[in-house]
């Protein structure tokens, strides 16, 4: 992520400001229905007769068990997010888009993963949506909330080492809670992501944490004039109805959540071709699509160029989105990077400063996507990186001092540290996770209506 600051731009913007630490559908909407239910292989026999009598015992289910908590991996800076026990290997998302962007999307997010340890519970981050209803194998699963964890009962709980799957249908809420930050970005003329770096779950349900990469398909429905774009590479458009159009799109590499991007808009996808075919797509607002393809042509040479230092391009392609909105950073969305229009639109700017900030997101593609922080304390390492190519190139093309813009660096950040005093101490760890004892479904169920 690189901070943007507003109006005139200084003329030696070296470094970006750290961020600190972030903490009913209505209408009738064409929804895509959710993935197939196919049996999952398990390690030792189905509890059959417990899945049988899930939906008359889910309230004893709850009530039989100690009341549900907010889970965490303990990171550091965000304690709370991630979750332990289970490895998320696919995310499936579903998106309803109505049209406007003030108006909940109707969504199914379908989770597989591998348990590590046996579960008595899933805990899922979620905190911007309702939920209506969960399903852990096909079959239904009472659920709850707890802090911003959905917490899952499956009917007899999981085995370590089993592969399982987790069918949410929920809404997604684009409109920003009070003190939020993050999420769903409404633009102009829809809507885009910025899960960086805590922000995820208020889109999806999800394992909120980079240490937990998985692969991504999304299948996105819009109205007429709208267009969805996602990470990876397009897998089919289905326009077999006149009023909506659905999109699928999937990623070749893990990604980490925070990564995540769907945008959604009456946008134009401008296509070309990088180094060794490398396919480039670009995602910019219809209207501005001609002022804005000089900076566009300009990517080939940048992947060139990082290429020869760091080696070859990481992913299966990449681009630009360009949303029509004010949000004051760019962000590196895997595959799709995440820029204001108005970067490139403001004369005040100087073409190379432009430039160096295409060059930083860009490196972030080697540094914080493919390679990505086990913890929120290591970000350092890939923002270090990625401004140190910023600053490289804005010498090598532009002349702009290395040294001078590190001297400015910490003159800033002294400046900072004088004004706001030192850094907060990260918030306390959760308790530790506490591994649950199973009990064999007989003693889990209380006799239904007679």
């Amino acid at each position: 992520m690189l901070l943007t600051p507003h109006g005139p731009a200084a003329p030696e913007p070296a470094f970006e400001r750290p961020a600190g630490p972030h903490g009913p559908a209505s209408g009738r909407q064409d929804v895509p229905v959710p993935a197939a239910r196919r049996p999952i292989p398990r390690g030792r026999p189905r509890r059959t007769s417990a899945a049988l009598l899930a939906s008359a015992v889910s309230v004893c289910l709850l009530a039989a068990s100690a009341p549900a908590t907010p889970l965490g991996i303990g990171d550091r800076l965000f304690p709370y997010l991630g979750n332990p026990g289970y490895d998320v290997t696919s995310y499936h998302l579903a998106l309803g888009y109505p049209g406007t962007n003030d108006t909940p999307l109707r969504a199914t997010t379908t989770i597989h993963a591998r348990t590590t340890t046996d579960l008595e519970r899933i805990n899922l981050d979620f905190a911007r949506g309702t939920v209506h209803s969960v399903e852990v194998d096909g079959a239904p699963a009472p659920f709850t909330t707890a802090g911003e964890d959905l917490v899952i009962t499956p009917v007899g709980g999981l085995d370590a080492g089993e592969r399982t799957r987790v069918a949410v249908r929920h809404t997604s809420d684009p409109v920003t809670a009070e003190g939020r930050d993050g999420g769903w970005v409404r633009t102009a003329d829809g809507l885009a992501m910025a899960n960086q770096a805590d922000a995820a779950h208020l889109v999806f349900p999800c394992n909120d944490h980079p240490s937990d990469k998985a692969f991504f398909t999304f299948r996105i429905t819009a109205p007429a004039g709208h267009t969805a774009v996602a990470n990876g590479l397009p897998i089919h458009v289905d326009r077999t109805r006149a009023s909506t159009t659905t999109w699928t799109y999937r990623t070749r590499h893990p990604m980490a959540t925070e990564l995540a991007q769907v945008s959604i808009g009456r946008s134009t996808v401008l296509r070309r071709t990088g180094p060794h075919g490398l396919p480039l797509r670009d995602v910019v607002p219809t209207a501005d699509r001609e002022r804005l393809e000089p900076w566009l042509s300009k990517t080939p040479a940048q992947i060139d160029w990082m290429e020869a230092r760091v080696g070859r391009y990481p992913f299966e392609t990449y681009g630009l989105l360009m949303a029509d909105v004010s949000t004051g950073f760019a962000l590196e969305t895997q595959t799709l990077s995440l820029f204001e229009r108005d970067l490139f639109t403001d004369p005040a700017r100087p073409a190379w400063y432009v430039e160096s900030i295409m060059v930083h997101e860009l490196a972030h593609q080697w540094f914080g996507n493919s390679v990505s922080p086990r913890t929120w304390s290591d970000l350092w390492l890939s923002e270090g990186h990625a401004t140190w190519y910023e600053a490289l190139y804005a010498q090598e093309r532009a002349g702009r001092s290395l040294e001078a813009r590190m001297k400015a660096a910490y003159e800033a950040s002294d400046q900072w540290r004088a004004a706001g005093g030192a850094p907060p101490p990260p918030p306390a760890p959760p308790p530790p996770a506490r591994v649950i004892e199973k009990k064999p479904p007989s003693k889990q169920l209380c006799a239904g209506p007679r």
